[in-house]
Order: structure tokens, then sequence, then C-alpha cells
């Protein structure tokens, strides 16, 4: 949670996108039984309103970065709507139905590699149930604390 380090915007996308694969492989194996399931995914590279804050200088050196990648066959960007096209899949077609606790890229099930090429794969430990149940009871404490130190509205 960078108490104890620098920040670094890198790491903790990498790292939030790991919990969100953590938090779906746990929500699945505790709520599967009731029809319920959960899935992370990667819309992949998509140029959107979101970089709006974006210092001019950090656009462009990640548009350099973007076209090198696509050059080299690592990734490309996407149009919002092929960004959104995995989402689309996940929440609607039959072929996904009461399956959870995975991750998706480009309407399919992610390669699971010992090393990330581009932005395509997941990792091992992001899927790994004994780090999810971990996950979760460290954001069960975490919400407690919390909830303990904010006051009730009335």
């Amino acid at each position: 949670m960078f108490e104890r380090r620098e920040y670094t915007p890198g790491l903790a996308y990498g790292q939030s996108k790991t919990a969100n694969a953590l938090f779906a492989v746990e929500a699945t194996q505790r709520w599967a039984p009731d029809g319920i399931v959960a899935n992370a995914l990667m819309p992949g590279g998509i140029w959107t309103p979101l970089q709006r804050h974006w210092s001019a200088e950090r656009r462009a050196a990640l548009e350099e970065q973007a076209r090198q990648g696509e050059a080299a066959g690592l990734f490309r960007m996407k149009s919002v709507e092929q960004g959104a096209a995995t989402s689309v899949f996940l929440a609607a077609h039959p072929q996904v139905e009461g399956i959870g606790g995975r991750y998706f890229e480009d309407c399919g099930e992610a390669e699971v590699v010992e090393q990330l090429n581009g932005i395509h794969g997941v990792l091992p430990h992001a899927l790994d149930p004994d780090a999810a149940r971990r996950l979760w009871d460290v954001s069960q404490s975490l919400l407690a604390a919390a909830r303990a130190t904010t006051p009730v509205a009335v």
C-alpha cells in the first residue's frame, strides 16, 4: 500500500489489476454456490478522456511507447468500442455463463504465463486461491478498521 516505500504509478496499477483478479477468484469461491461469479479482464490499451489529466509530456511519452509496442507486435491500441467488447462478452455471452475466478482479454480467457509479453496473459500469482483468500481477509480487516473510525450519520 506504499506506506513504507515510494509510490510508483506503474507498480500501483499492476497491483490494482492483480487485486481485481484475486477478488474475482475469492468472490467466485465464496458466492458460486449462490449463482454469483466474478471475472477480471484486460480491456486493452485505449486512449480515452481518462488521460486528460496527464501532462502533455507524459501523454507524448506514452503515445511513443504505444507506437513502439505496436511496431514490436506486443499489443495494439483499441477503440473504446473494441475495449468494451470483453466486458460485454463476460456480461452477456452464454459461453461464459457460470464461469468465474478467471482473467479474460480479447473476448477469451487469458493464457497463464510465467512472464508477460506486452500486455497479454496473466501471471499465476494473480489467480492464486491462497493469495485471493489472504487479500479478502486483509480487505475485510481494513474495512472493519475504517468503519470503527468513521462516525455514523444519524
